[in-house]
């Protein structure tokens, strides 16, 4: 009697099989990493397409445009911006100075070089908003309509921020720490390593102080 040959069993795909990235991830990661390294002017788009391995028909089926492709970068960049700028409240709730200083913290340890690969593994170029408004000084441009909306967003939670630390004028101080860092930010990228932006905290600390009056 004729042995049966036995059928061979079907693979199944493996479940911890990574799906490949679809082009719209791409072409963002690869914006994000670009933009920010080299500035959103300075990319083209060849080049971009190039670096994410996609073709400019998959760009604008995404981003109707390069400007639309920035203002998303700014989102996103936005979004991990709030995410550094609040991780102090999980480590100290309801003590908003040491919220703030903890961001300040972060932000000299990145302009001196330690934390680089928080942003894409780039040199640390500052805030990619600032850099933005620097880039498109044009108020309809959309880049710059994000960038702007968002230190307006800032500049309000610096209020708030300030009066829960219980300055005399929470205003006055919130300006003060809002100049302190776009200094920090554009300052970085003059001097790099070792510049000013390592005293942030510091600074940042003894304007504070100065502007609470401690109860006699």
């Amino acid at each position: 009697m004729a042995r049966k040959t036995a059928l061979p069993t079907a693979i199944k795909p493996s479940s911890k099989t990574t799906p490949p990235k679809l082009a719209a991830e791409r072409i963002r990661q690869t914006a994000r990493r670009m933009f920010y390294k080299d500035g959103i002017r300075a990319v083209g788009v060849d080049a971009l397409v190039a670096e994410a391995g996609v073709t400019k028909p998959s760009l604008y089926r995404t981003f109707s445009s390069k400007d639309e492709l920035a203002a998303s970068y700014l989102r996103d960049y936005e979004s991990e911006f709030w995410a550094k700028f609040n991780a102090g409240e999980d480590t100290h709730p309801g003590d908003p100075r040491a919220i703030l200083l903890m961001y300040f913290e972060g932000v000299a340890q990145r302009s001196a070089g330690e934390a680089a690969s928080s942003d894409s593994g780039t040199r640390y170029r500052g805030c990619g908003l600032t850099n933005a408004v620097v880039e498109y000084p044009d108020s309809t441009h959309p880049a710059h309509q994000v960038a702007v909306a968002h230190k307006a967003e800032l500049r309000t939670r610096m209020v708030v921020l300030a009066t829960e630390m219980g300055a005399t004028d929470p205003i006055m101080l919130a300006d003060g720490l809002m100049l302190l860092l776009e200094g920090a930010f554009v300052s970085c990228q003059v001097f790099g390593q070792g510049g000013p932006a390592r005293y942030l905290p510091a600074v940042a600390n003894q304007l504070i102080d100065a502007s609470i009056v401690t109860p006699a």
